[in-house]
C-alpha cells in the first residue's frame, strides 16, 4: 500500500478522501494548505499527491510548479477542482500533473486516478506480473463460482441439503426446506462474507464488486448480522 498526501482546504473533501483510501489500506496524510503540503511532503516522501487547484493561500498550480522547479516532483500528483477550466488542467499536466479530477469526485474515479498514478512509478511493474505457465498465454483465469447442487431427493417430508462451493477451502450448507426470505437472507449473509474475506475486509472494494453504495451496504451488512472483522482478520491470518 501507498503513503498518499491529500491537500484541500475543504474538510468534508478531506475526510471522504481519507475515509475511501484509508479503507483500501493506504496511509493518508492530510493538509488544508500549501504551507502544510510543504510540511508534509517533506517529512514523509508521499508516494501520490492529490492536489486541490484553489486553495488559499497558494493554488495546487503554483505549489506544483514550485515542487517542479525544486525538483520535489520526484511523485505523480493528481490534480482536484470543481471549477478549473480546460485550460488550467492542460496547464498543470504541463508542469507535470498527472492527471486530473473534477468534482464532485466519485469512488470509482478516485481510485482509478489512485491506481493509475502508482503504478506509473512502480518499478517493473510489467516484469512484477506472475510469468504465464506455458500454453496459457491468452487464458483467463476462472473467479470463484457459487454453484447450488441438489444432493439428495426430499423424501418423508425431509429437506433437501444444497451445497455451496466458494473454492477450493470454503463450502456452505444450506436447509432448502424454508420460506425463502429466510434461505436467501442466509444466502447472502454467505454472499457478503466471501466478498469480504475476498477484498480483506474493504467496504470500498466489496461495495464495487457487488453493485450496492457503501451507506446501503453498511445497513445491509448490519442487517443480516454479517460479522465486518471477520473479512480483515482473515486478510491478517493469510498475510
Amino acid at each position: 500500500m501507498a503513503n498518499i498526501l491529500v491537500v484541500d482546504d475543504e474538510l468534508g473533501i478531506r475526510d471522504l478522501l481519507s475515509e475511501i483510501l484509508n479503507d483500501e489500506g493506504h496511509t493518508v496524510e492530510l493538509a488544508e494548505n500549501a504551507a502544510q503540503a510543504r510540511a508534509a511532503r517533506q517529512r514523509m516522501r508521499p508516494d501520490l499527491v492529490l492536489l486541490d487547484i484553489w486553495m488559499p493561500d497558494t493554488d495546487g498550480v503554483t505549489l506544483l510548479k514550485e515542487w517542479a522547479t525544486t525538483s520535489l516532483l520526484t511523485m505523480p500528483v493528481v490534480m482536484m477542482s470543481g471549477h478549473a477550466t480546460i485550460e488550467t488542467a492542460v496547464e498543470a499536466t504541463k508542469i507535470g500533473a498527472h492527471s486530473f479530477l473534477e468534482k464532485p469526485i466519485t469512488m470509482q474515479k478516485l481510485l482509478k486516478a489512485v491506481e493509475a498514478g502508482l503504478s506509473r512509478n512502480a518499478p517493473g511493474s510489467a516484469a512484477a506480473a506472475p510469468p504465464r505457465k506455458p500454453g496459457m498465454a491468452g487464458v483467463v483465469p476462472m473467479m470463484p463460482v457459487v454453484e447450488l447442487t441438489v444432493e439428495a431427493a426430499m423424501t418423508g417430508g425431509q429437506a433437501i441439503p444444497a451445497a455451496v462451493e466458494m473454492g477450493p477451502q470454503a463450502r456452505q450448507m444450506f436447509e432448502l426446506d424454508k420460506p425463502l426470505r429466510d434461505a436467501r437472507d442466509e444466502f447472502e449473509k454467505c454472499y457478503f462474507e466471501f466478498h469480504l474475506a475476498k477484498e480483506g475486509g474493504s467496504m470500498t472494494r466489496v461495495a464495487e464488486k457487488t453493485g450496492l453504495e457503501r451507506t446501503h451496504l453498511y445497513r445491509k451488512l448490519k442487517q443480516l448480522g454479517v460479522d465486518l472483522s471477520r473479512g480483515k482478520r482473515s486478510s491478517a491470518s493469510t498475510a
